[in-house]
């Protein structure tokens, strides 16, 4: 009986300790997986609700200018949440047939040390003009314990009229908790 329980203790045991084992993770990443993500997604929705409400409203061939998304509570302050939500917006905007000229590329914008590309209102007429922006996106996000809200403008930088705008909220998840520290 002793043989027995140990013969199947002993075969038993590969089993057991494969179902300990951890399969290991793709050191590259799967985009299909990432792309889910509530941050990407509301981000793109946020984009897409814009272009519908601008339909019809701007011309083809003026480029519109992102600023930097800020903390509304500090309009000079962003971190890289801020960062990457003016990218994503800017993206899909640009995939929904906008013209966007980068700003990274230009350097007669205000631009702060790790911040990104923070307009001043004094200066957007100005930027607009010169870059021949018929359009500006900005906007700002404000954070509570557990959820940070967004807003984004499209806004004629010659009247400071608002074309288009939208809110959305994201849950204060890991991914956006560690995009929210201060470089």
């Amino acid at each position: 009986m002793l043989n027995n329980v140990l013969r199947t203790s002993v075969l038993a045991l590969p089993l057991l300790l494969a179902g300990c084992s951890s399969t290991p993770k793709n050191e590259e990443g799967n985009y299909a997986t990432i792309s889910s993500n509530q941050f990407i997604n509301a981000n793109y929705k946020a984009a897409d609700a814009l272009l519908q409400q601008l339909s019809g409203k701007l011309l083809a061939d003026k480029p519109l200018i992102v600023a930097t998304v800020v903390n509304i509570d500090s309009l000079e302050q962003t971190t890289t949440l801020g960062r990457l939500v003016s990218e994503q917006i800017s993206t899909r905007m640009a995939q929904g047939g906008l013209s966007m000229l980068e700003m990274k590329l230009r350097n007669s914008v205000y631009l702060k040390r790790n911040q990104g590309e923070l307009m001043l209102t004094r200066e957007i007429g100005e930027v607009a003009n010169s870059h021949n922006a018929q359009a500006i996106v900005v906007g700002s996000y404000a954070e509570t314990s557990d959820m940070v809200f967004i807003n984004i403008k499209v806004i004629q930088p010659n009247t400071n009229f608002v074309l288009a705008g939208h809110d959305y909220v994201l849950a204060k998840e890991t991914i956006v908790r560690s995009m929210l520290q201060r470089n």
